[in-house]
């Protein structure tokens, strides 16, 4: 009983602007081009993004963000932009929860399909994606460049949510 009081609590909602800072951070330790937080902060700002914070509660009551995800949402298609865990809270499932709790709420919202690229190389994301359903529907090779080199293939992966 003790164990689960002190057990850190979950708690995933709304990015606001004010998060920016730490998203930025979290974005950084898992791409090789982090975005800045006015990067972050502008596509908060942007109407058809919205974005989802997973923060770990402290028994002080502290709060402090581990994982993002940012999706667009235009018509009837949504588009994972990036989802990011801080490199020391990898490994817990905080990208799944992440995730389910994005694709609940376009499904809430009706819409019929969600799409997003990865890169092959991520076997982690990749197992990720298709456990929930994810399948290939194209390739970009050298999407991931960064003009020094060929760079790796994006999988574009598609998730039909109705």
């Amino acid at each position: 009983m003790m164990d689960m009081l002190l057990r850190p609590r979950i708690i995933i909602d709304q990015a606001e602007p004010a998060d920016a800072e730490l998203l930025a951070e979290i974005h950084a330790g898992g791409f090789r081009r982090g975005w800045s937080a006015d990067e972050i902060d502008g596509l908060l700002a942007d109407a058809t993004v919205s974005g989802r914070v997973l923060r770990r509660e402290t028994i002080f009551g502290a709060r402090r963000p581990q994982g993002f995800i940012l999706i667009r949402t235009v018509a009837d298609q949504a588009e994972v932009l990036t989802i990011a865990v801080a490199p020391a809270s990898r490994g817990r499932g905080y990208g799944r929860q992440l995730m389910e709790d994005a694709l609940r709420g376009l499904y809430r919202d009706l819409v019929p399909e969600i799409f997003l690229e990865v890169d092959e190389g991520n076997a982690a994301a990749v197992a990720l994606y298709r456990s929930l359903g994810f399948v290939e529907v194209g390739r970009r090779k050298g999407y991931y460049g960064d003009g020094k080199g060929p760079g790796g293939t994006a999988l574009v992966l598609r998730l039909q949510l109705r």
